[in-house]
């Protein structure tokens, strides 16, 4: 009744969990494509949407995204045949067990009306299906501390996936190796099914006890060999009247029998000790655990993959509802197992080898996405790590062919990307040339909302300097700034420089505004008269350096071969170093600026 009662509580927890998951799918927000677009109108969507697939053409894709991409697992297989062998191991012998075992007297029982765990096939196929799971585990635990697959990070939740899934399948052959050798429990199953008793048959008692300890593996105090012949065929006359409808041989559950051989020598003791019971309480202990923590932890992507894979098979970015796009992206959150297959395809994967910042990496990002979708507090430390790490992406679009799970990522990364920028905390790269693909996305993004975090970097860029040439401005020289400027190729050179506007004149960015004096703080032949005087630090503040297209013309027809456009990227590079040093040791001051 106990254990009757833990298995309706886990199944709540479960069941609760689960409508708690897909509800965050429909009211967590992912970046600024879905701050405006409400729960009640994501749920209409997601169910037009759904029927608009299924009474279509699109319900082919449907299938044969399932066929392959799912149950096959192609996509895995096109990236590590190890893996995918390691994925096909766990998911296909959990979700049978699952379904089999666990769930036996919701599925196994209603459909097949002489099931008993006792008996094949159900015996068999349930020391196979948990074999399959330990195999898997096992190279799952190779690949991760042997192997050491490059960029495939552990964290607490591997280690839980791993643990809880290797003490529900050896405990549960540790429990069925003893059950075939106890005593004990040979003694309920007479008492119990063949309806003998010590007291009314003893004699037959002790021949069915002669015969399941010759054929299948009990260690009993009472009998051993050699055997009766007499006694041997009367116990299996009883034994195939009484139990054979009830219990195949042993040897089909090779796994716990495998156990119970190597254990026979201890047996007795075991059974002293009701070990059959602790092992019980433990494998239904771990089962009733692992299934109502299941939706909270990483192996929820058991479902939620799979829905994944089929959603973004039938959806199109500029074809599909927004609030549709939205509710997918909250989803693919759940949908990434951090397999780090992403990750070890990134472009940008060098930058985290020489920054040391785990952000960088698509997969450790999509952990952290988690975590800011949820909305909990974050610090400025971990937003500015995160910052960093989505504009180093490059839109390279690797990560998202790859994806096991079907999510886009670049997309992803777009849409979070304007997220944290309009959150306040100025980010340098969006003036380099990582902001291209920003550019290139302009009309996804309001005019207010692009021009925003542009200005508030230039001015964090910019220090406490005017972008203009004011000879009243106080100007502190830098001398150690002058040095490291002038150690970079080509920067010496803007000493050649006598002013003479070429580099102005020619300039495509100057030519574009009516007062670019105004509008750009300097103009490039100032940029470089600020550096003769020594002004590093307002030579890096005006917008020129930012909107420069770097042509080369100012090069190209410089009289006095000044490297115009390779000083803008060595003070660029410059500007951003100081503003990310200056965040970093006291980011409410940069906040403020």
């Amino acid at each position: 009744m106990v254990f009757t009662a833990l298995l309706y509580a886990s199944l709540a927890i479960f069941t609760i969990g689960l409508i708690y998951k897909i509800s965050t799918w429909f009211s967590r927000k992912i970046g600024i494509s879905a701050k405006d677009i409400t729960t009640s109108k994501r749920v209409s969507a997601a169910v037009k949407g759904i029927l608009g697939v299924i009474f279509s053409v699109k319900i082919l894709t449907l299938i044969k995204v399932l066929i392959l991409d799912v149950v096959l697992q192609r996509r895995i297989l096109k990236e590590d045949f190890l893996r995918w062998f390691m994925h096909m191991l766990i998911y296909i012998g959990f979700m049978l067990l699952l379904l089999m075992h666990a769930l036996e007297d919701f599925i196994s029982e209603p459909l097949f009306t002489d099931y008993y765990s006792t008996v094949n096939p159900f015996m068999f196929l349930r020391d196979l299906f948990g074999l399959m799971v330990i195999i898997g585990v096992g190279i799952a635990i190779y690949r991760r501390f042997i192997l050491k697959v490059p960029r495939l990070k552990t964290k607490a939740m591997d280690h839980y996936a791993i643990i809880i899934l290797a003490v529900i399948m050896i405990s549960g052959i540790m429990l069925e190796g003893v059950k075939i050798t106890s005593h004990t429990e040979f003694q309920t199953m007479v008492e119990d099914w063949a309806g003998l008793t010590p007291e009314d048959d003893p004699d037959e008692i002790m021949a069915l006890e002669s015969y399941w300890v010759k054929d299948f593996g009990v260690v009993s105090p009472n009998v051993k060999a050699p055997f009766d012949q007499d006694a041997l065929s009367q116990g299996q006359e009883i034994h195939e009247e009484s139990c054979m409808d009830c219990h195949s041989a042993p040897q089909w559950a090779f796994t716990g029998y495998a156990f119970a051989k190597i254990s026979k020598p201890i047996a007795l003791a075991l059974d002293r000790a009701d070990a059959s019971n602790i092992l019980w309480y433990i494998h239904f202990l771990a089962c009733f655990i692992g299934l109502a923590y299941l939706p909270f932890s990483k192996m929820f992507h058991i479902f939620s993959t799979p829905i994944s894979l089929l959603a973004n098979a039938v959806m199109e970015k500029g074809k599909s509802d927004p609030a549709n796009i939205a509710t997918r992206q909250a989803m693919e959150l759940d949908a990434c197992m951090r397999c780090g297959t992403c990750s070890l395809r990134c472009s940008s994967s060098t930058a985290f080898d020489a920054l040391g910042n785990e952000y960088i990496l698509p997969s450790e990002k999509m952990a952290f996405l988690k975590t800011l979708a949820s909305g909990k507090n974050l610090s400025q430390e971990e937003l500015l790590a995160i910052q960093e790490g989505i504009y180093l992406c490059t839109n390279c679009d690797r990560c998202t062919v790859v994806c096991p799970a079907g999510i886009d990522l670049r997309e992803l990364w777009f849409n979070v990307r304007e997220d944290l920028v309009q959150r306040g905390y100025p980010e340098p790269l969006i003036l380099s040339p990582f902001s291209f693909y920003r550019g290139l996305n302009r009309e996804n993004i309001s005019e207010d909302d692009y021009v925003k975090p542009l200005e508030g970097t230039s001015r964090v860029v910019a220090g406490k300097f005017e972008q203009v040439m004011d000879p009243s401005t106080p100007i502190s020289f830098k001398d150690r700034e002058i040095v490291e400027l002038n150690k970079l190729p080509s920067s010496s050179t803007f000493s050649y420089c006598f002013g003479c506007q070429n580099c102005t004149t020619v300039c495509p960015v100057v030519v574009s505004y009516e007062n670019p004096r105004e509008t750009l703080g300097l103009l490039p032949h100032q940029v470089m008269n600020c550096l003769g005087l020594g002004l590093v630090e307002m030579a890096s503040g005006p917008r020129m350096l930012w909107d420069c297209v770097t042509c080369y013309q100012c090069q190209e027809h410089c009289p006095q071969n000044v490297q115009v456009t390779d000083i803008f990227f060595q003070l660029k590079n410059l500007a951003v170093k100081n503003a990310v040093k200056a965040s970093r040791e006291g980011p409410s001051d940069s906040k403020a600026a």
